[in-house]
């Protein structure tokens, strides 16, 4: 039995103002089932879609209830709170126990705010700024993983291969429309298929794929609707890999997943809908390409400096002429529900879906301890 006075107080935080705000609620409710509690003290901050805070009771009851999102007759009607206010209580509450990564009692967040305003640095700065010990990727690491222009850059920088890609600023276009000069220049680069996605979005949110110039400025004019910075990136016919990575200073990388969509490529009900897509665990790869995968898993990790967690998407060309891995994406708050990929393949390397929360917290709170020694040097 764990002494209720050691135990961690986890605090969930999720919703949020993007359009993930469903998937991220979805996920909040199966980390919250399964976060031992004889460990955690847990409590969940729910972030309504206008940006209000709802407090743990009445967030956990909506979840409880199976709700997809919270409504906004939630933080209307009933008591909200502030998530500067928690902040500032786990300051107060853990500043009589220096934090270390051997304490037995501290607070630590978990973000699981999915898109802007959650995956992209936002909590993550407040949360540095307050002191508190956070799961996931730092400030920069979380800004430029979620902007697929400064991921693909920096990545192209340190000679990872990626398919061929190109930005488009909807300052660059008439009012959002891109010019036939442009179009055509989309297409003599990337060829067709091309696929366009909001540069700053995740889950497949605004993401398609154009077959014809009809259909790329249509598909232009739904992303512009999620970001004004866009990606284009070429369509390429490869088998869809992901691997889980996990660590600080030392790195983990998990057996590869192989995901066969049912639709024409994994879009958002694939992923947290209906679940139709074939996923292969561990992918049926041979053991040269896996630990090949593997190494550029961490490549990428450590170049766009992440910690603590993150999802890595390749797509690997076979066959004569293929271009065998290359890197579709980095993920620094990959999906938690039963279907997602990340819990999925950490499981078949041998890590339970606890046993991941908890590696999760011990990894948040070696890096507060460890940073916090830099703090106000001298």
């Amino acid at each position: 039995m764990t002494d209720p006075a050691s135990k961690i107080r986890l605090i969930v935080v999720f919703g949020g103002l993007s359009a993930e705000h469903e998937v991220s609620c979805t996920t909040a409710t199966h980390v919250l089932a399964a976060a031992r509690p004889d460990r955690y003290d847990i409590e969940a901050i729910g972030i309504t879609k206008s940006g209000q805070f709802v407090v743990a009771e009445e967030a956990m009851a909506v979840l409880a209830d199976g709700a997809r999102s919270l409504p906004p007759s939630l933080a209307a009607e009933g008591p909200s709170t502030d998530l500067s206010i928690v902040v500032r209580e786990a300051m107060s509450d853990s500043s009589s126990t220096p934090v270390s990564a051997g304490s037995s009692a501290t607070t630590v967040v978990l973000p699981l705010l999915h898109g802007p305003f959650g995956e992209d640095g936002t909590i993550q700065g407040m949360l540095e700024m307050a002191g508190v010990p956070y799961v996931g990727a730092g400030v920069l690491a979380s800004s430029v993983i979620m902007d697929k222009v400064m991921s693909k850059t920096v990545c192209d920088a340190v000679g990872i291969a990626q398919t061929r890609w190109m930005a488009l600023h909807e300052a660059d276009t008439d009012d959002g429309v891109p010019s036939s000069g442009q179009l055509d220049s989309f297409v003599e680069t990337l060829g067709f298929p091309i696929f366009v996605k909001p540069a700053n979005m995740g889950s497949s949110v605004g993401v398609g794929k154009a077959d014809t110039l009809e259909e790329l400025a249509a598909a232009i004019a739904v992303a512009f609707r999620y970001d004004e910075m866009l990606v284009l990136e070429e369509g390429v016919d490869a088998r869809e890999i992901e691997l889980a990575v996990l660590g600080n200073h030392e790195v983990r990388v998990s057996l590869p997943g192989e995901i066969k969509p049912a639709a024409d490529f994994y879009d958002y009900d694939d992923k947290y809908k209906d679940g139709a897509a074939e996923l292969l665990i561990p992918a049926p790869l041979s053991d040269e390409m896996v630990a090949e995968l593997q190494r550029l898993a961490e490549q990428a990790y450590r170049a766009l400096r992440c910690e603590g967690m993150a999802r890595a998407d390749f797509l690997v060309e076979e066959g004569p002429g293929g271009r065998g891995p290359l890197l579709n994406e980095l993920n620094s708050i990959p999906g938690f529900t039963p279907i997602s990929m990340y819990p999925k393949m950490w499981e078949a390397s041998g890590l339970s879906y606890p046993d991941l929360i908890d590696e999760l917290v011990r990894l948040a709170i070696e890096r507060h301890a460890r940073r916090a020694t830099k703090r106000g040097a001298s």
